[in-house]
């Protein structure tokens, strides 16, 4: 449901592109890992991956499922409900780590939540939690790094500019851009996990960001790379793959 919707309701707020690297694919059992730094931007990663055919397990506020009639279609589903700060938190890796192993793919948020600006512009990835590192110890699933970057022009900053922000999307259709890395096996400890997982995240972001001409694609740890990847054409229902 999330990912039917998502593809049916982002391109009215906003033009989509998708890229990918030349390695880039979703082997079964796999962690996608997104940077996160709008509440729209679930919503664009999700419309981004059906296009490419996957639609994975989300690990997502607990909260949504006490909402009547969409919780109970996202625990039909298998969604993954994470309770923040809470004595149930860690049940959200077990539930993912069975999801792993039924060989589904399991979108996850490894900042852990949305970076606290009032503007619309995009910075780097924010710090990991260990979360992503111990879910991919633990399974040995492999990481599929994705970068996206536009969804604060359609909500950021506080409550009255998001609902204006969300009002407005569909007279300005902002940019939106997503980025799909190759996948990687993570190795060492807790913390070179971490850092390894966060690398390749904020490089798929420097692609997505560069794609709209962000700068702070340009300004983000890491040398100014030239992208060579493969393009899906937003303007196509059934994408067609050009170099």
């Amino acid at each position: 449901m999330l990912s039917r919707l998502s593809h049916a309701l982002v391109p009215a707020f906003g033009r989509l592109g998708v890229t990918t690297d030349p390695g880039a694919a979703f082997p079964p059992g796999s962690i996608i890992a997104a940077n996160h730094t709008s509440l729209a931007d679930p919503a664009v990663v999700l419309a981004a991956l059906r296009r490419l055919g996957v639609e994975p397990v989300v690990m997502a506020a607990a909260g949504l499922w006490r909402i009547p009639f969409l919780g109970s279609r996202l625990a039909r589903e298998g969604h993954v409900p994470v309770h923040r700060g809470s004595r149930h938190a860690a049940d959200a890796l077990d539930h993912a780590a069975a999801a792993l192993g039924e060989g589904r793919l399991v979108l996850m948020y490894a900042e852990g939540g949305i970076p606290l600006r009032t503007d619309a512009a995009e910075a780097a990835p924010g710090a990991f939690r260990s979360g992503l590192a111990r879910l991919a110890e633990r399974t040995g699933a492999p990481v599929v790094p994705l970068g996206q970057a536009g969804a604060r022009r359609i909500t950021s900053g506080g409550a009255a500019k998001q609902l204006a922000g969300l009002a407005t999307a569909p007279l300005r259709r902002p940019a939106l851009h997503v980025h799909v890395g190759a996948p990687i096996g993570l190795a060492g400890d807790t913390a070179a996990r971490t850092e390894q997982a966060h690398r390749a995240v904020t490089h798929a972001w420097r692609a997505a960001a560069a794609r709209l001409d962000e700068p702070a694609a340009l300004t983000a740890p890491g040398p100014a790379e030239a992208f060579d990847v493969h393009c899906f054409s937003a303007d196509f229902p059934d994408p067609s793959v050009r170099r």
